[in-house]
């Protein structure tokens, strides 16, 4: 039952002290507010990885090769390993159960692209039809390499959004001959790559087909596959990396590489690197709760000391109150409410006041490693009721304090 005489107290106790409530007031509303953005702002720092990793594949595992630099059985160091079509295909029977999505690349850097008279160089990349979701490539007009453009060696091109624009400008370029150092490719599908335009300004064509047109025989630059995800993230990032170097050895034992030579054969895992990464931006954000929920409890030892100042100036009250038959829960709960109505008061506000500065301000960040900073309103509104059942245990002290004083003390009580 709503008890108006009672506010009526509490208001004019509160006014009475005004500087001190406030004080832990503001102590309280700046814990709330600040655990508000800290969240917030974690919230954000997750999306912006998240959104790094989502350029490609997250259980994504690459094989590229370089130069050996120690010498094997025989073999001086200094040779170049060159990947072909058998090693593709070798590591392919061996893990097929385990990959979702396989590819092989054959790669030219800085290749000319001619339309009309529009001219510009842009990385050309012959490659099989998974590559679409190895790399996250979003087609927006026509389709994506096909297995019976490798079959058939077919002359097309996937071409990406940047490289559509500075070449065709607002045309349609499906259906449409390009040139690719002077041979004719026709275009049948425009990309789209959370990578942006460097993801963008390249052009995808059959491999088989590139490997003929440019005299490549069977040899390829780099290879790549998603590893099918297990049942939790532990036991994939394991599974992943023992497919990483179960290929990193096999690929090694083929072209004659020795076992420690880390430069001549290089495996990206991208899921190993994930983990690392989540595990950072999970202690960032246990840093900011551990350092949001710090001042929180500053605002709750003010809430405490408050009431034991309250307490001591209402001694002679209490005493009246006592003698007049009030019972020692009364009294408790008349030193709680005040506790309460502080804390949630402050906290709310904190709330109403965090989450409106994110909403204002998030939009307006735009940084690659922080993306829509905002907090779980549920969560928010949660810590505000722990806020103040904390506020509540920090007035119960004071509050049972004055339910134990003896009124003919508390009636001498100068």
């Amino acid at each position: 039952m709503f008890d108006l005489e009672r506010w009526q107290e509490i208001f004019e106790t509160l006014r009475k002290n005004k500087l001190r409530t406030f004080l832990t007031g503001l102590s309280v509303f700046i814990g709330i507010f600040i655990l508000v953005l800290l969240l917030g702002f974690s919230t954000g720092i997750s999306n912006g990885v998240k959104s790094q990793f989502e350029q490609d594949a997250t259980n994504r595992v690459s094989v590229w090769t370089g130069v050996t630099t120690k010498g094997y059985k025989g073999l001086n160091p200094g040779r170049y390993v060159q990947l072909k079509n058998s090693s593709f295909e070798a590591v392919e029977a061996k893990y097929d159960d385990y990959f979702e999505y396989r590819s092989k690349d054959f790669m030219l850097w800085g290749g000319t692209v001619t339309y009309n008279n529009e001219t510009g160089n842009y990385r050309v990349r012959g490659t099989l039809p998974d590559n679409q979701f190895i790399e996250n490539a979003d087609i927006g007009y026509g389709r994506f390499i096909s297995q019976s453009d490798l079959d058939e060696n077919k002359k097309v091109a996937v071409i990406g959004n940047k490289m559509k624009t500075d070449l065709f400008k607002d045309e349609d370029p499906i259906d449409k001959n390009i040139q690719i150092f002077g041979m004719n490719f026709k275009v049948v599908g425009v990309f789209y790559d959370p990578g942006g335009d460097r993801e963008e300004s390249q052009v995808y064509i059959p491999v088989s087909t590139a490997q003929k047109v440019f005299n490549a025989g069977d040899n390829i630059r780099n290879m790549s596959f998603t590893v099918k995800m297990a049942n939790n993230f532990d036991e994939a990032v394991a599974q992943s990396t023992a497919i990483s170097e179960g290929i990193e050895a096999q690929i090694k034992e083929m072209h004659i590489v020795a076992p420690d030579d880390q430069s001549a054969v290089r495996v990206n895992n991208t899921l190993e690197e994930a983990k690392k990464i989540y595990s950072l931006v999970a202690t960032i954000q246990a840093v900011f709760w551990f350092v949001g929920i710090g001042t929180i409890i500053a605002g709750i030892v003010g809430v405490g000391n408050i009431m034991l100042i309250v307490v001591k100036e209402r001694t002679k009250e209490i005493g009246i109150r006592k003698a007049l038959g009030a019972l020692p829960m009364s009294i408790v709960g008349m030193i709680l409410q005040e506790a309460v109505f502080i804390t949630m008061l402050a906290g709310l506000l904190g709330l109403i006041v965090g989450l409106g500065v994110l909403e204002v301000v998030g939009p307006q960040i735009d940084s690659d490693f922080i993306k829509y900073p905002q907090v779980n309103f549920n969560i928010a509104l949660t810590t505000v009721f722990l806020l103040v059942f904390a506020g509540a245990l920090a007035g119960f002290i004071p509050a049972y304090r004055a339910a134990k004083i003896k009124p003919i003390v508390a009636l001498r009580d100068e």
